[in-house]
């Protein structure tokens, strides 16, 4: 496929509309006064807000929902080759890209910061982003979550800055070329990609190798995968452990809140921005959607959803929450996010949720994938039971809403963990 011209494409077609990468793209290709059109699988609050926004969604995915006029496909690398919008567009012959491409193609022109890692992207991007707004330097940014500031996974800016999530997944990121990267940490992860933490440190080397001549990789030189990935950088490497500030006081509690706060802090320092603005920024932040995000209570219990679903993750929303409530008792409702994952990572998930008082695990989330080493969640909380205090398996969300309404008294906290749909869990209980 010849190389696009974006500036002449007037009407852009997302595949897969709703996911959160794909529907904050499709907000910036329609504040760049593109006609933008999506089909997703299921309605959501945030589909509804983009047909409000004048982005036209369609509830079904057919072949009839591509039209003569779209010249460009953008799809989720969820969608399947052979699904009926993209068949039609092959048909006639609209050029089609999966969305990291798309994201290359809209964010390279841009003074890029991009910030990858296996945790913490989200909740970094949103901190810098609200520190450049507290500059006055207006960036684009696009927000792996809803910042809880606008409700949004997107701001248009009218400056030269872009900040973007750069996901390893597949190597996706290498379609970014950044002028600015933070790589927040680094771990085996995407198991279902990568069959080993060589292979994941491999992919960001190969990023760090595309940043910009004049640009910086900022890392916390301290941890040690990260040694291999900057090794012989023709680019400086900044720590931004020199900027970790255990005093600062965060709405979010945790250390790898801080630890975030502290990279993101560093770009700042590196663009010239105001300490004082960085910091106040920074003690502001409310945090994103589904980031240790308060839902309310229940019997006297708070509530919080958090998208945690790799045992780093899971062991550092608990050690926030024990901050958080120190004499109150822990319980978690977790499902596990693909069967590959889960298989891999089977022990350490174990113990990260034995971590708790009590322990909740529902099926795992398929994804993209299908059983094929027949793992589950009923093998994983039989196995937690040798780390946590209380640990049971239930096959469904309601049977665990009704569980933890039987259960939970005002000495409790609760946290509804996932990357899936459990997401849903959290809402329901609360009302």
């Amino acid at each position: 496929m010849k190389e696009l011209n974006i500036e002449n494409i007037s009407h852009i077609h997302f595949i897969g509309v709703g996911g959160i990468g794909m529907s904050a793209l499709a907000r910036h290709f329609l504040a760049e006064k593109k006609t933008v059109s999506g089909s997703d699988g299921t309605l959501t609050p945030l589909t509804k807000t983009l047909d409000a926004e004048g982005i036209q969604v369609f509830g079904e995915q057919v072949a009839s929902n591509i039209t003569k006029d779209i010249e460009l496909i953008i799809y989720t690398e969820a969608m399947p080759k052979g699904h009926d919008e993209m068949k039609a567009a092959k048909k006639l012959g609209v050029p089609m890209v999966n969305y990291f491409e798309a994201l290359g193609i809209a964010m390279n022109p841009y003074y890029l910061i991009a910030i990858a890692g296996t945790h913490g992207k989200t909740t970094t991007g949103a901190m810098l982003t609200d520190i450049f707004e507290a500059s006055e330097k207006d960036p684009t940014s696009i927000i792996g979550s809803l910042r809880a500031k606008t409700g949004s996974n997107y701001r248009g800016g009218k400056s030269k800055y872009a900040i973007v999530e750069a996901c390893e997944y597949k190597r996706d990121f290498l379609h970014l070329k950044p002028d600015v990267l933070v790589i927040t940490n680094l771990e085996h992860e995407h198991v279902d990609c990568y069959a080993s933490l060589e292979e994941v440190q491999d992919a960001f080397k190969d990023l760090a190798a595309q940043v910009n001549e004049g640009g910086v990789v900022i890392v916390n030189e301290r941890e040690p995968n990260i040694a291999p990935v900057i090794e012989g950088l023709s680019v400086p490497v900044l720590n931004y452990m020199r900027e970790l500030d255990l005093d600062l006081v965060l709405k979010q509690p945790g250390l790898h809140n801080r630890l975030n706060a502290a990279a993101a802090a560093t770009v700042a320092k590196h663009e010239g921005l105001d300490a004082e603005a960085t910091h106040d920024a920074l003690a502001d932040f409310s945090g994103t959607w589904r980031r240790f995000e308060y839902k309310g209570e229940v019997k006297g219990a708070p509530v919080y959803d958090d998208y945690a679903h790799h045992p780093t993750e899971i062991r550092a929303t608990i050690d926030a929450a024990r901050e958080l409530y120190p004499e109150r008792r822990l319980v978690i409702a977790f499902q596990p996010h693909t069967y590959s994952r889960t298989k891999v990572l089977f022990d350490e998930f174990a113990k990260a949720v034995g971590l708790a008082d009590s322990v909740i695990l529902l099926p795992v989330y398929a994804a993209r994938e299908e059983n094929i080493s027949g793992i589950t969640s009923r093998e994983l909380a039989v196995r937690s039971l040798e780390f946590a205090p209380e640990s049971q398996y239930v096959d469904s969300s309601a049977k665990a809403e009704k569980i933890l309404r039987k259960t939970l008294t005002n000495e409790d906290v609760l946290v509804i963990m996932g990357a899936g749909d459990v997401g849903d869990l959290a809402t329901a209980i609360v009302k």
